[in-house]
């Protein structure tokens, strides 16, 4: 073999080395003309100092129960604050999880039901999620979840709903200009790689724990004896809450008690007349729990801003707070397991709009001025 046949070879050797040791370092990396960010490591320059979140909880309310492996940091509610008004989670990038929990309407979306991302109405409407974080007996209309991290992780593969999949989105976020770093500030990852499902729903738990109301209503800076009721309503703040024996007891604050307004309890509250348990078109919590006399029971929601949160019932059928309590009035359509409560209350046209009257004192718009509750996009 002749010395320039031996110099080919020993060339080719040397750069098959380098194009092996390019292919060893280059990973699933940052998204955008196909470089060679490395795949192991590739954060570790970005500092982690997470820092502990302050969750401010109004006087009288209960402790709110924050799970072991998911402690509140600001770099992780921030991380989630963005996830939840990003659309990047849905398969056509049209719509994010405030598409159906708008702000400006009270963390709901205003309609019947809420619409996904390919047009198909669901069945259910859309629950407020002011003060979720203290929801401890399941979420959602029929309880079929328990945590809000497992909630966090359903909206993004329901094909009425957002239509994407985990392992698209986690790509998404991996590619990302912003994301990686994030994650990293908020849970310590080296690598992109490492951006997965479970830390994703982790920052939106953490983020949706932080809506809390409950400081700046009427009915709160009345308590803390700032201000004072109307004649209207204290005439209905007594029937609410049975206060006073010359007026009819509007048996309200029994499942809407204070200082959350509910008390995260399922109940049939006769909105459907059907001739047996096993009639109900939706079963409510009976599909999740199996039991029988569960059949049409759904989650007592919160009254806090009340007012801005039509439609209401779990399917949207009442267009305002007139109808819903023209339904109580009448004490609702008879069932085996009808909530015992649900009675007709004989409150005149003046008295159910006293109910009316408080159940308005309930709304705090000042969130509305608070930044971390708002979209970081605009």
């Amino acid at each position: 073999m002749n010395k320039r046949w031996i110099g080919l070879v020993a060339l080719l050797l040397v750069l098959g080395a380098c194009q092996k040791e390019d292919d060893d370092n280059t990973g699933g990396g940052s998204g955008g003309g196909g470089g060679v960010t490395p795949n192991v490591g590739d954060l570790i320059d970005i500092p982690f100092d997470p820092t502990a979140y302050d969750l401010v909880i109004p006087d009288g309310f209960p402790m709110m129960e924050i799970p072991e492996d998911n402690p509140m940091v600001v770099e992780a509610v921030e991380l989630g604050r963005h996830l939840f008004f990003d659309p990047l989670l849905s398969v056509n990038l049209s719509m994010s999880c405030s598409s159906c929990h708008l702000p400006n309407a009270g963390f709901t979306d205003g309609q019947p039901v809420s619409v996904g991302v390919d047009g198909i109405a669901g069945t259910r409407s859309s629950m407020s999620l002011f003060n979720v974080g203290f929801f401890n007996k399941g979420l959602l209309w029929d309880g079929r979840v328990a945590t809000l991290e497992e909630q966090a992780g359903i909206p993004v593969e329901d094909p009425i709903e957002l239509h994407d999949t985990w392992p698209n989105v986690e790509e998404k976020l991996r590619q990302h200009d912003q994301y990686p770093r994030m994650f990293r500030e908020a849970f310590g990852i080296e690598d992109r790689s490492d951006i997965s499902k479970d830390l994703a729903v982790k920052a939106l738990a953490q983020f949706q724990r932080t809506l809390i109301l409950g400081s700046n209503s009427k009915y709160d800076r009345v308590l803390r004896r700032e201000e004072f009721f109307s004649n209207d309503e204290q005439n209905g703040f007594d029937m609410f809450f049975d206060i006073v024996p010359s007026l009819p007891d509007a048996e309200c604050g029994h499942c809407h008690n204070a200082p959350l307004f509910t008390t995260n309890e399922y109940f049939n509250n006769g909105i459907d007349s059907v001739g047996s348990l096993e009639e109900f078109d939706d079963k409510g919590l009976g599909a999740f729990s199996g039991r029988l006399v569960d059949n049409g029971k759904f989650r007592t929601p919160s009254l806090r801003n009340i007012a801005l949160t039509a439609p209401y019932m779990h399917d949207g059928r009442f267009q305002t707070l007139e109808e819903v309590v023209d339904h109580y009035n009448s004490g609702g359509h008879l069932a085996d397991n009808l909530h015992p409560l649900i009675v007709p209350l004989g409150l005149t046209e003046e008295q159910k709009k006293q109910v009316i009257a408080f159940l308005h004192t309930l709304t705090d718009t000042s969130y509305l001025e608070n930044p971390a509750f708002q979209s970081p996009f605009k």
